[in-house]
């Protein structure tokens, strides 16, 4: 049955689409005389991305529609070196050249990845990515370290939905599909005045579905289910000829099921009497001022805020106690009834002022560009952590805040003979400050740098060469609630990461084919290492804690590569190389033995990952775009031998398009391809006497579903 709350998005969409009765132009892309230009809206000058002397994807919002993309899990596959861990019911732990984190169950928050939507930090909240209405996706591979700090030591993933418009549009879409898939979209954009100064656009997106589990216990099949509302709203006021300012507001609530484990590794049909949830409801915010009314320099002041309210929960048995008590413990029927939930509340506050030159305010007689800033982060985190075993409960209350301060600055500058030069450099001071339940507190504080160099080469109008050195960090922090045994590892200290990369950025064929081609070598100092040993005394309970490993080092490589074969056929593709490798590392098991992994892979690091598509469009309107992805096996985890199976997924997308609607027919995963996103190796069946074993978490089986579309003007 339909709820009030699936109609209102398209409702409201669908109503402010019908204000306006002209239609409006198709997006279908023109005949490719030349390649669009595509501008990287992270960078701090919004540079084109063929001149970034770095490694770079953008998934352009052509791309994302010509693929049906619901979520980012639908791109990510199509990114080089780039891995999620399946941990949770949307992707929201992502790694990137083998750098990243795969859960985070307690401990402060602090990513090796960044992830930000419209300027607004969520890094490790990442879940609520819709893509609907987004302008691009961008990911930036290695540390940015002068740009985004801390949060950036792996990389960057930045969300950068479409901005008002200064006429009219409006459009509706409406998705259905197996599963029980029903999406509702909408946007409107447009002027507010009719002096044009003021512009607004609002997005809205419903999306439901079961979730692809069948509960046997309950007899329910969408305990494993996604409920997902997301909002956007933008204004863009010309305040002056000088002024500009964009607000934009967000609002995501996503109610999701958490039932995707099974004891017998099914993956599909569970048995829990209590399924888990992964909720999140997050409110933001981010205000943008342009002024530029000096001759020698441009002023930007950011302003950002977030509250997040989490709960992650699970049922840990996997399980009933009817199905416990027909098994034998020890000649009895067996006892065993455990879950664990999270509520989080987050809020963050960010401000940054930069001051950078404009063509008349360059220096060093015009070579040389200039940007200065100061940015300050006030994070604050509330943790309720519930822990339920046989009727017998463990709570852990815990408080969280941080405090950071940097000032950044970078230089730009034009050498000759097609020769340039980018040197930044940023330093920030971090405290905090934890203090929980059971009397643990910490007030860590420290000061880290950061930045790069960069050299790049024109080799010819349409060949770029660089090389490139940059360093990234990662705050240190500490652990929760340690037993006595492990008393020496309370405090873990802060990251670096030295990147060294070398780049070429090619056009082919009059500009109808580009290549991006990439080679990088990673050192990693003090490396910061998930751990984790479950308790033998009490099975159901594990030790988690973060720890310093010794240097260690990851190299590899990547290609992406573009070609607008005709003016109706679009080829692309992407592949990974990549060696990852522990330094100096041993642990102990929860048996006190010590475990070696000096010289191992790291966790969620293929060696491989690769993707290919192709886009065509007739000049009769059918459309139709058919893509494949897949990644060679890695290690699910950082404390055990557990392995995934390499796989290969294929997708498909055809259809009918018209300057005024469209409709489509789709499939995901068209060949049923039974494949592990997060694995663990531990013993839950107390029959067998809590023997180690391997769990396994499968993504997404196949899906069908078709999907209309119409946009007005």
């Amino acid at each position: 049955m339909f709820t009030l709350k699936s109609y209102s998005p398209i409702a409201l969409a669908v109503a402010a689409a019908l204000t306006h009765t002209s239609l409006m132009a198709s997006d279908t892309p023109p005949a490719n005389d030349e390649m669009e230009v595509i501008v990287v809206t992270s960078d701090f000058r919004q540079s084109s991305l063929d001149k970034m002397p770095s490694s770079i994807s953008v998934i352009d919002q052509q791309q994302i529609e010509d693929e049906g993309a619901q979520h980012f899990e639908d791109v990510l596959n199509g990114i080089a070196n780039f891995n999620w861990s399946g941990g949770s019911s949307r992707a929201k732990y992502f790694q990137i050249r083998g750098v990243g984190e795969q859960e985070e169950y307690q401990g402060a928050p602090n990513s090796s990845v960044g992830y930000i939507i419209d300027d607004i930090d969520m890094s490790g909240l990442g879940m609520i990515s819709s893509m609907y209405d987004l302008q691009q996706v961008e990911v930036l591979r290695g540390p940015q370290g002068t740009r985004y700090g801390a949060n950036a030591l792996a990389g960057l993933i930045y969300l950068k939905s479409n901005d008002p418009t200064s006429v009219f549009e409006h459009g509706a879409e409406l998705q259905l599909g197996d599963d029980n898939l029903r999406t509702y979209s909408g946007f409107s954009s447009g002027p507010l005045t009719d002096s044009g100064k003021l512009l607004y656009r609002v997005s809205l997106q419903q999306h439901e579905q079961n979730g692809y589990r069948d509960n046997l216990y309950l007899g329910r099949d969408d305990t494993n289910g996604r409920d997902e509302f997301t909002g956007r709203i933008k204004l863009r006021w010309y305040a002056t000829d000088d002024l500009v300012a964009d607000l934009s507001l967000m609002h995501a609530d996503f109610n999701n099921g958490y039932d995707a484990w099974t004891l017998d590794n099914n993956g599909f049909d569970t048995l829990t009497d209590e399924p888990g949830v992964d909720k999140q409801r997050t409110t933001g915010g981010s205000l943008k001022l342009t002024y530029s009314g000096a001759d020698s320099f441009e002023l930007v002041s950011l302003s950002s805020m977030a509250q997040s309210d989490t709960h992650h929960g699970y049922d840990g048995d996997w399980a009933n106690p009817e199905f416990w008590a027909a098994r034998s413990c020890e000649g009895e029927p067996c006892q065993y009834d455990y879950t664990w939930n999270k509520l989080g509340d987050r809020t963050t506050l960010s401000q940054e002022f930069r001051l950078s030159s404009t063509e008349a305010g360059r220096i060093f007689d015009g070579s040389t560009d200039w940007l200065v800033g100061v940015y300050g982060l006030r994070l604050t985190e509330d943790n309720d952590t519930l822990e339920i075993y046989n009727g017998w409960e463990d709570r852990l209350l815990a408080e969280y805040e941080a405090t950071n301060l940097a000032v950044f600055a970078q230089l730009d500058s034009d050498l000759g003979n097609g020769y340039a030069l980018s040197v930044g450099a940023r330093l920030e001071r971090r405290e905090s400050d934890y203090s929980d339940s059971d009397k643990d507190a910490f007030d860590p504080s420290e000061n880290m740098w950061g930045g790069h160099i960069a050299l790049s080469k024109t080799l010819s109008p349409g060949q770029q060469a660089y090389a490139r050195i940059a360093r990234g960090y990662k705050a240190g922090g500490f652990n929760m609630s340690l037993p006595v045994s492990l008393s020496d590892k309370k405090e873990f200290q802060a990251e670096t990461l030295y990147n060294y990369e070398l780049g070429l950025k090619s056009e082919w064929l009059d500009g109808d084919a580009t290549t991006h081609f990439s080679l990088f070598y990673m050192d990693r100092r003090d490396q910061q290492v998930s751990a984790s040993q479950q308790n033998p005394d009490e099975p159901q309970k594990f030790i988690l804690y973060v720890e310093n490993a010794g240097s260690s080092h990851n190299y590899g490589a990547e290609l992406e590569a573009n070609w607008y074969a005709t003016d109706n056929l679009k080829l692309y593709g992407t592949l990974g190389w990549l060696e990852t490798a522990y330094g100096d590392y041993a642990y102990q098991d929860k048996y006190g033995g010590l475990v070696d992994l000096t010289g191992r892979e790291l966790a969620h690091s293929p060696n491989l990952t690769y993707s290919a598509g192709a886009t065509y469009r007739s000049d009769l309107g059918w459309f139709a775009n058919l893509t494949t992805s897949g990644k060679s096996e890695f290690y699910y985890s950082d404390s055990n031998d557990s392995k995934s199976e390499p796989y290969t997924i294929f997708n498909a997308r055809v259809g009918y398009e018209t300057e005024t609607w469209s409709a489509y027919l789709w499939g995901r995963n068209l060949f049923d391809e039974k494949y592990g996103v997060r694995g663990f190796y531990f013993g839950n069946e107390p029959d067998n006497g809590w023997a180690d074993k391997q769990y396994i978490r499968y993504g997404d089986p196949r899906q069908l579903g078709v999907t209309l579309n119409v946009k007005f003007m």
